[in-house]
């Protein structure tokens, strides 16, 4: 089974964030990820990990003002300087905390710019993150969203962001597979993992409808998780789930496939 990381930011949020920690330890996680934890100090949060003895695999880099909307500004023209101040906040948190890859959200496009104008800003800021994160010895993540959720999100394929990432050209710039995004928008998950599996860093889940635990919905994650098993992925997958109730009570799915006695059940 690939190793799995209980996102915080969704998971456990029946408790305070910084409680969360314990409680993915309680279950059996090793390690951990989330979407923003700027607005803890990062000395806390390292506290948490080690007293829990976890690692945090992954958080994103500031996305602007989530409650005003923002959604990444990557590919903002009018933005660029902000954009660099949190490359370099998201550097700050990543060396207290440990983690060896951050993940970039493109934005939504803004009105008024050519999309000409939109992905040469996103290119250039890429490539000026990427050499900012590669030399301290990380990996930048790209992510593309599905436009049912972020309508207007200006990623919203894995072909489309990797022909980014080729214009990119840094070495240390990966895709962040999000399956439950890409179910939406595109399918053939099976087929679009294995051909892209060289260039994907990091693989999140949920299932579709719903963005809930696996086995509430449409997607095979009992065929899927094997498969990436079978195909050599050695990466992280991040549980990015909104969970129905709480968290603990919707982990059958994570014991099932513990269960060798069981491989095509995901729900005990």
């Amino acid at each position: 089974m690939p190793r799995l990381a209980a996102n915080l930011t969704l998971l456990y949020n029946e408790v305070p964030f910084l409680e969360r920690f314990a409680l993915a330890a309680r279950d059996g996680f090793t390690a951990v990820e989330c979407q923003f934890p700027y607005a803890w100090d990062a000395r806390d949060i390292r506290q948490c990990l080690d007293a829990s003895g976890l690692q945090l695999v992954l958080h994103n880099l500031p996305a602007g003002d989530w409650a005003a909307g923002d959604r990444g500004i990557a590919c903002h023209p009018d933005r660029v300087d902000e954009f660099r101040e949190a490359v370099s906040l998201a550097l700050d948190y990543a060396r207290v905390l440990g983690a060896g890859q951050l993940n970039c959200l493109a934005g939504i496009a803004p009105a008024g710019p050519s999309d000409e104008e939109l992905r040469h800003t996103l290119v250039e800021n890429l490539r000026h993150a990427a050499a900012r994160l590669g030399a301290e010895g990380l990996k930048l993540l790209v992510e593309p969203i599905n436009t049912f959720d972020m309508p207007g999100f200006y990623l919203h394929g894995s072909a489309q962001t990797l022909a980014l990432l080729d214009a990119v050209g840094a070495g240390n710039a990966w895709l962040q597979y999000d399956i439950y995004h890409m179910q939406r928008m595109e399918g053939e998950l099976a087929a679009t993992l294995h051909r892209h599996l060289p260039r994907i860093a990091h693989i999140q889940l949920a299932d579709n409808p719903g963005r809930h635990e696996p086995g509430t919905g449409e997607i095979n994650y009992a065929f899927l998780l094997r498969f990436l098993d079978r195909i050599g992925y050695q990466g992280w997958v991040g549980c990015e789930y909104l969970p129905l109730g709480a968290t603990r009570d919707g982990l059958g799915w994570l014991q099932a496939l513990r269960r060798p006695d069981r491989p095509g059940d995901l729900h005990p």
